[in-house]
């Protein structure tokens, strides 16, 4: 070849790169980036579960599919209620290939979405959880919020998929990019215990050790998703609940002529969903004397959505003196309230770890406690612990005061001897009035706020506010914390920016 051959050559080798410079470049632009929701990649006894990667970098696929289409190298986005958990089953159990999962979940219309389609979106979220948290997922599983723009993309999709030619860079379509590095174990996470107390009133020359009510609420919760799993019922009720009964009792007790002679003992236990580590670590540190001068312990679990039945569960038998006592006690204030109250009795297995109701572990201490629920069974391992569906709009203010007013006109009868006695210490329009306010905005904050223990350092913001409104009501308030013990290994990267280009 001439030189001036070499030369046009070698410009039109050079001005062939450009345009594929330029066309990267362009090609290179996100039509949108959005936040995503990592599924949980956590290991137990050594079984690998949840999602084991993060990396997305795929062409987008929507259902339904062509016959013998192959996902090996694309990401199918499916909203939640067109994504049927048959093929997700079929896909993790023939262990067929699938670059990657991204589900979109649907946002809150308040009061536009009906009774029955919440349900729908409430069942198929409880199913998918069960699915996804208890298998192996071999490929990265985002979820998003839907919205428009997640309604123009798979509109456009659709129209791709139905010219019958898969997406490239020449026929077009979109591309789903999550950069995220290698997932890391979570190293030595922690769960932090906190405690108030409010000290009972001694008669003078008394030198005996004032017996103590202990009122508990565990305060994390466990889901799909870690950073979305705001558990506003569970446990998020029952912490608010916890928090209003010590504001109304710091009321009564700052006044000597009305400070009962018992103290009451406050407690915010971390690891509930790990058969309530937490609780159990708390026990263990207490001084023998204090854990023999606890009467009973109420503990509160998902009390954010009853109207009329709140089961008390209890790990001694009913006919038990002190149940008896206690579950007569709450009865009598229940049926002036109109509600009603029942008592389920499961023993404890002390020879098996597992732990159905945070009571159980008081239990094994041979502390007299009860469990408050709306649920009438115990929930399974991992579930009903504040997963996808339990959001704000799941929990009810209304709710949450019915408990208030139930577990503190109970205790304020047992402490002041007022059994029998049709009298309202924490009527309405009094000075000891229970505020909806101060409910409501706290159960704002907790629906706002994810709460998986093993994301929470021991500095988290969120456990200072918990220990700064405690000291607002009790006295000695301090944090315990500790490492959370067992089987789980937890891993990192709950969240991400997921880059669609087109």
């Amino acid at each position: 070849m001439s030189p001036s051959g070499e030369l046009l050559a070698s410009i039109s080798s050079a001005l062939a790169v450009a345009f594929v410079f330029l066309a990267c470049v362009e090609l290179g632009d996100a039509a949108a980036a959005v936040s995503v929701y990592r599924l949980i990649q956590y290991d137990l006894a050594g079984a690998p579960l949840g999602s084991r990667a993060a990396v997305l970098n795929h062409h987008a696929a929507v259902l339904p599919l062509p016959a013998g289409a192959d996902l090996s190298r694309s990401a199918l986005v499916a909203p939640l209620l067109d994504l049927p958990l048959s093929f997700l089953r079929e896909y993790l159990v023939e262990k067929k290939q699938l670059g990657g999962l991204l589900i979109l979940l649907p946002t809150n219309q308040g009061d536009k979405d009906s009774a029955d389609d919440k349900g729908q979106v409430k069942g198929v979220l409880t199913e998918l959880e069960k699915l996804l948290v208890h298998e192996q997922v071999p490929y990265p599983v985002y979820f998003a919020l839907d919205d428009d723009n997640f309604g123009n993309l798979l509109a456009d999709i659709h129209k791709i998929a139905s010219s019958g030619q898969p997406a490239s860079a020449t026929t077009g379509g979109y591309k789903l990019v999550v950069s995220s590095a290698e997932p890391r174990k979570v190293s030595s996470p922690t769960i932090s215990n906190i405690q108030g107390w409010l000290p009972g009133l001694k008669g003078e020359g008394d030198s005996e050790q004032l017996p103590t009510i202990a009122i508990v609420a565990n305060y994390d919760t466990f889901g799909a998703a870690p950073a979305l799993s705001l558990g506003s019922d569970s446990n998020g009720s029952g912490v608010v609940a916890l928090l209003e009964i010590a504001r109304l009792f710091s009321r009564l007790y700052s006044n000597p002529k009305t400070r009962g002679k018992y103290n009451i003992l406050f407690g915010l236990t971390s690891g509930g969903p790990y058969n309530y580590n937490g609780t159990s670590k708390w026990l263990r540190g207490f001084d023998q004397r204090v854990r023999e001068s606890i009467d009973y312990a109420i503990c509160l679990n998902s009390v954010g959505s009853w109207s009329n039945d709140l089961w008390m569960h209890v790990s001694k038998p009913p006919e038990n003196p002190y149940i008896k006592q206690i579950f007569e006690e709450f009865s009598d204030v229940s049926k002036e309230m109109g509600v009603s109250v029942g008592i389920k009795h499961k023993k404890i297995n002390v020879s098996n770890p597992r732990v159905a109701w945070e009571h159980e572990q008081f239990s094994r201490f041979r502390v007299t406690a009860l469990t408050l629920s709306e649920m009438s069974t115990p929930p399974e391992f991992l579930e009903s612990t504040g997963g996808l569906h339990d959001t704000r709009e799941s929990t009810d203010v209304e709710s949450v005061i019915r408990t208030v007013r139930l577990v503190s006109e109970s205790l304020a009868r047992h402490i002041y001897g007022l059994r029998g006695r049709n009298i309202d210490v924490f009527a309405e329009n009094s000075s000891l009035a229970i505020n909806p306010r101060y409910v409501r905005s706290w159960l704002d904050l907790l629906s706002r706020t994810p709460r998986v223990a093993p994301f929470l350092q021991k500095n988290d913001p969120f456990i200072a506010a918990l220990k700064k409104e405690l000291s607002e009501h009790t006295s000695d308030v301090h944090v315990q914390s500790d490492a959370l013990e067992g089987m789980f290994t937890f891993y990192d990267t709950t969240k991400a920016t997921l880059n669609v280009y087109q």
